[in-house]
């Protein structure tokens, strides 16, 4: 298993954002040019990392500015979280979390926002719930987490 920073691997674009598209129902162009972004400029957000495992992609995880919610000043917001059924129970997910948020300390990046309908999870990787946000386009409210 390897854990890879899509600005280090430009050849993999394309093949992401199909993954990333696939799993969360967000069109494959606006992850591709999310990922060209973080290519272009390296530092700073946004960020995208994948996990491979024998050429298969079976993770993966991203920083962007905000994930369609309405408070604009809790930002960057790790996205898109995602394990393969198959893949789950292995700490994949801690040791993406946790690479996101070492590699955004190095980059001077803190504090570090989320938004999930999860109660549980994330508060096992040091993530606590900070309040309620309003969902872009919609009258549903969201947990925020935050991570200092």
């Amino acid at each position: 298993m390897e854990i890879l920073k899509l600005r280090e691997h430009k050849e993999l674009t394309k093949r992401a954002a199909e993954w990333f598209h696939l799993k969360w129902d967000i069109p494959a162009e606006a992850y591709e040019e999310s990922i060209r972004e973080c290519q272009a400029k390296k530092e700073g957000v946004p960020q995208w990392y994948i996990v491979l495992e024998n050429n298969e992609m079976i993770a993966g995880v991203g920083v962007i500015e905000n994930d369609f919610h309405e408070r604009k000043d809790l930002t960057p917001n790790v996205c898109a979280l995602y394990v393969e059924e198959k893949y789950r129970c292995r700490g994949i997910a801690g040791k993406l979390l946790k690479l996101v948020r070492d590699d955004m300390e190095n980059k001077g990046i803190s504090p570090l926002y989320l938004i999930t309908e999860h109660t549980s999870f994330y508060e096992r990787y040091g993530w606590e719930f900070l309040c309620m946000v309003k969902e872009e386009d919609s009258n549903n409210m969201i947990r925020m987490y935050v991570h200092q």
